[in-house]
């Protein structure tokens, strides 16, 4: 009977293990897989390309030394003050960022210039968790970019300027990508 009960528990541990896993890589970017494979020696290089509002704009470029292969990606990173101060960091698949230059496009051209009665919510979400959008409250839409889905702290407001500001280093971004 011990050993039964021992079984179910190790089996539901297991289980409890496996899908936790599978949960953190289903929300990972394409580059977050790579770098973290193991056995590969990874070369990581950041090229600046902006900031907007203290949050750095970056194009990260991942190596395998051994294999030869490389990814790039958007890197959104941005230095979080609270109770404990830390840095959030995103990253955007190159075949995220069209989507988001065409959201953030919709989003200043369409929506900032519409009303609406009650609070509404509309959001841009990338593999990683990183949201960029905006919410009406109180008769204005306020706009946001979040690094990180699980910390509110992450949570950086915007001005219409700013928007047009990430714009256009989302499309040197993506120049620079091809």
């Amino acid at each position: 009977m011990k050993g039964i009960i021992v079984s179910i528990f190790l089996l539901a541990t297991t289980h409890l293990t496996l899908s936790q896993n599978k949960n953190i890589e289903e929300h990972a970017s394409n580059t977050e897989k790579f770098s973290s494979r193991a056995g590969a020696l990874i070369e990581k290089e950041f090229i600046e390309l902006g900031t907007i509002n203290k949050m750095e704009v970056q194009i990260l470029k991942i190596t395998d030394m051994i294999s030869g292969d490389s990814i790039s990606s958007l890197r959104v990173q941005n230095y979080a003050a609270s109770n404990y101060s830390s840095t959030k960091i995103a990253n955007l698949d190159t075949d995220e960022i069209d989507g988001l230059i065409k959201s953030l496009k919709i989003i200043n051209g369409n929506v900032l210039t519409s009303t609406v009665e009650n609070y509404t919510e509309i959001s841009f979400k990338s593999r990683s968790g990183f949201e960029a959008g905006c919410y009406w409250s109180k008769g204005k839409w306020i706009l946001y970019l979040k690094i990180d889905k699980n910390d509110r702290n992450s949570m950086i407001l915007l001005k219409q300027n700013d928007y047009i500001k990430l714009i256009r280093l989302l499309e040197l971004a993506k120049n620079q990508l091809k």
